[in-house]
């Protein structure tokens, strides 16, 4: 019969178990994939972004570089050329707008959670205990700065339609002339639609449209609005994923067209 004192763990409120985790499944390999394929990503944009090369090829403009806000932008005729910054900018043009919808998906609900798991291991996996002695949360910097995710949103939201007229240029030819249709058309479309779904998924879209209202039954059209997003939402990690692959993917295309690779197929 048990006495008193084995009864008692101890440690007060805790099993007296020696090991981290009872887990006996690969736990570690879906933070291990999110950190290889983010560190591809960072490295893989860096090196665009510092290029300042091959980032046009008539019709298309690399999601990376657009718009190009500087006088060193190469000849884009009627393009997304804004020349904002004139020429007192000898950086990388892309340097120069890559921060805005970059601030969005670091301070994005999703990717906080999977940079968190990943690099920070905050915690790894469920049920695995974190190596961490104290937990700040999002209180201090540079944590804190997530919570401007709200003003974020809107910038990405700016830039998707930039996207969207990067996409309807593509409908040209090397010429300039319309009625043209190449397989980069076709990706440039699907990166904006991609994109767009991605920023309406968003967390704070989903409160935009129907956070505040008290009674849908006065505000119908918000509501029908904050059921699509809603349903979106539900998608908000794949979203975040595949709209990110589309953007490396729709600047890799532009780079192989513009240093000679291949041309584009043209389908009409």
């Amino acid at each position: 019969m048990a006495t008193e004192a084995t009864r008692k763990p101890t440690t007060a409120g805790r099993a007296a178990i020696d090991r981290r985790h009872l887990r006996l499944d690969r736990w570690w390999l879906a933070p291990a994939t999110t950190v290889g394929v983010l560190l591809a990503f960072i490295v893989y944009s860096t090196w665009r972004a510092f290029a300042d090369a091959d980032y046009y090829a008539a019709p298309y403009v690399s999601p990376f570089y657009s718009p190009c806000l500087s006088e060193n932008c190469v000849d884009m005729r009627d393009g997304p050329n804004w020349a904002l910054f004139g020429d007192w900018w000898g950086l990388s043009p892309a340097l120069l707008i890559l921060g805005l919808p970059l601030g969005f998906r670091l301070t994005c609900y999703y990717y906080r959670k999977a940079y968190y798991r990943s690099f920070w291991a905050s915690p790894p996996a469920c049920a695995v205990a974190e190596p961490h002695k104290s937990y700040s949360g999002e209180t201090r910097f540079p944590l804190v700065l997530n919570n401007s995710h709200r003003y974020f949103f809107y910038v990405a939201a700016v830039f998707a339609v930039i996207l969207t007229y990067d996409a309807l240029l593509a409908f040209r030819d090397s010429s300039y002339e319309w009625g043209h249709m190449g397989l980069g058309t076709l990706l440039f479309l699907a990166n904006s639609a991609l994109v767009w779904a991605y920023t309406l998924s968003c967390h704070s879209c989903r409160h935009i449209m129907g956070g505040k209202l008290k009674s849908f039954s006065r505000h119908p059209v918000r509501y029908r609005l904050w059921t699509w997003v809603s349903r979106l939402n539900g998608h908000h990690m794949t979203l975040a994923w595949v709209s990110l692959f589309s953007l490396a993917l729709s600047d890799l295309y532009v780079y192989l067209l513009a240093t000679g690779a291949f041309d584009d197929p043209r389908l009409f």
